[in-house]
């Protein structure tokens, strides 16, 4: 039989637009001669969904959806969608033929784990759901259903439905990305054939989704565990491939997977585009500072958008250096993009003279620096909301995890893509990204200049990220065990680094939780992303330390 792996990319809560996709995308599968077409795990609601799945109006919305598609599907299909049924909600997937549902599987491993948080939405089941899929020629083929999580299981649904006397299975999938996640679900993939002996079919939804990206690269595989199709990665596809009793096993054409910086791009600039597109974003803004962070967001965002989209604004005070700012409109003018310029020092010097007197001539320190971050974030949400730019806060993750960011500052905006991205590999991506222009024979699209430039917030005279912070290498070796493994202080001591550093950048990280939790969302790229994944309490009295101290006694209340 032929099958289609309709990899679409759908939009959370636009039902009808989604049921839109689907019966396009079953009509090219028709054409394209398949005999069954397998859409994403939930495509009429959108994945995730969240707590729309517990609105019984939404429910209705798509089983109303559902009916109204089935006549117009003109070959068998699997549609993902919520089942309500007698107060309860199933992640289900829709046996479509003639015109009508025929049959219905329920997802039976609900994740709640990570990202997912399914059992606060939907019933698990323990049914098996095995098909007859009439084909063009000979004998109809069994057909089991599975949808996402059930995959992952060994000795799980795709064995069961094997059990049951399926030739074929397929699963109905929404599974996130993450680096070198595409690895993972290959080998899961050609695992799940090889265990029970059949020809298996994974499709995956496309598409941004708020912090979320989800890669496409549906798969089929042979019974001996052959990859015999791969769909595109961070892109819709149609993919039709040969299954079952006497289909070739050939295996799918060599394509070497992307390196992780590549995958990365691609990332981000799905969650980017997808975010701006489906919120009904015209444009962006950011302010382009001559730094390495605001130069990589710059060159992403046009990527992403197009310069025609992307808007900048430089904002010099008498800290900024000539080498900065010229790098800021140089970039600009290279990649295309609309850049102002509106010198703050007038207006931060307007704020010193109204708190001249409240402060009574205290020193200056942190108070001022963060004033001109301020008056940036305020200028560009002024920009926002007279011309209606999404503001593109340009962080990255080893700012936002030691609270190196400024609250209402260069923190403030609308999404931030560099939110999951650690300091190294912003360098990295955007010696990657040069490489690449390099390569079709272009100039560099971030200026070398700023990639060599020792990293500066410019806040005040010579200052230095160096005079605050660990080098990026040792900070973010550090961070990486701190935050993304959930390494305690003395494991990281242990790894090799200082023990009163990786104190000091333990207690940074905990102080800064409570600015993580006013961030904007931003691409999740690892496991252990700020919202998603970590959720740590803001009032926070734990060390970090496996080793108590010496207890003394604490203080009576009366």
């Amino acid at each position: 039989m032929r099958i289609a792996l309709c990899q679409l990319n759908p939009t959370v809560g636009d039902v009808d637009g989604n049921a839109a996709l689907v019966v396009d995308a079953a009509r090219r599968a028709h054409a394209a001669g398949a005999d069954l077409a397998v859409f994403p795990e939930q495509v009429l609601s959108g994945y995730p969904a969240e707590d729309l799945w517990l609105k019984r109006h939404f429910l209705e919305r798509c089983r109303s959806a559902l009916e109204r598609l089935a006549p117009e599907l003109p070959l068998p299909c699997l549609v993902g969608y919520p089942e309500h049924v007698d107060g309860s909600t199933f992640n289900a997937a829709a046996y479509v033929v003639g015109g009508a549902v025929a049959a219905t599987y329920r997802k039976q491993h609900l994740p709640n784990y990570a990202v997912f948080d399914e059992h606060r939405w939907f019933v698990s089941d323990d049914e098996a759901l095995v098909v007859e899929v009439p084909v063009a020629e000979g004998e109809p083929v069994a057909v089991g259903v599975t949808i996402c999580e059930d995959a992952w299981v060994e000795r799980g649904p795709v064995v069961q439905a094997a059990g049951r006397g399926a030739q074929v299975v397929v699963n109905l999938s929404a599974s996130p990305w993450r680096l070198d996640r595409t690895r993972d679900r290959e080998r899961i993939v050609s695992d799940r054939a090889r265990e029970a002996g059949v020809w298996f079919a994974l499709c995956n939804q496309a598409c941004g989704q708020d912090e979320l990206v989800f890669d496409g690269h549906s798969l089929a595989a042979a019974p001996d565990g052959t990859v015999v199709a791969r769909g595109a990665e961070f892109a819709e596809d149609l993919v039709v491939v040969e299954v079952g009793q006497g289909a070739p096993v050939e295996p799918a054409p060599v394509r070497e997977l992307q390196g992780l910086d590549a995958e990365a791009w691609a990332g981000l600039s799905l969650g980017l585009a997808d975010y701006v597109r489906k919120n009904g974003f015209r444009s962006v803004i950011l302010g382009l500072s001559g730094g390495i962070d605001s130069g990589l967001v710059l060159a992403l965002a046009v990527d992403a958008l197009g310069a025609d989209r992307v808007h900048a604004v430089t904002m010099p005070s008498r800290f900024s250096s000539s080498g900065t700012l010229g790098d800021a409109h140089a970039q600009a003018q290279r990649l295309g993009v609309h850049i102002h310029e509106v010198a703050i020092e007038p207006i931060v010097q307007a704020f010193d003279a109204a708190l001249a007197g409240p402060f009574g001539g205290a020193p200056r320190d942190v108070t001022e620096e963060n004033l001109q971050a301020r008056v940036r974030g305020t200028l560009l949400m002024a920009f926002s909301n007279k011309q209606g730019h999404l503001v593109l806060a340009t962080g990255n993750k080893s700012e936002l995890s030691v609270g190196y960011a400024t609250l209402y500052g260069d923190m403030n905006g609308g999404f931030a893509p560099l939110k999951d991205v650690f300091k190294t590999r912003v360098f990295r991506l955007a010696r990657w990204r040069n490489d690449v222009a390099a390569a079709a024979g272009e100039d560099p699209v971030v200026p070398p200049s700023v990639i060599d430039r020792p990293p500066s917030a410019e806040l005040s005279e010579d200052q230095r990220d160096s005079d605050s912070l660990p080098d990026y290498d040792t900070l973010d070796g550090i961070l990486s065990r701190l935050v993304d493994e959930d390494d305690g202080v003395e494991d990281v001591v242990a790894a090799g680094f200082d023990a009163d550093v990786v104190a000091r950048i333990q207690r940074m990280v905990d102080r800064a939780e409570y600015k993580r939790r006013q961030a904007p969302p931003g691409v999740r790229v690892t496991d252990k992303a700020f919202g998603r994944d970590r959720r740590v309490p803001i009032t926070n009295a734990f060390d970090g330390r496996a080793a108590a101290a010496a207890l003394t006694a604490a203080p009576s209340p009366l």
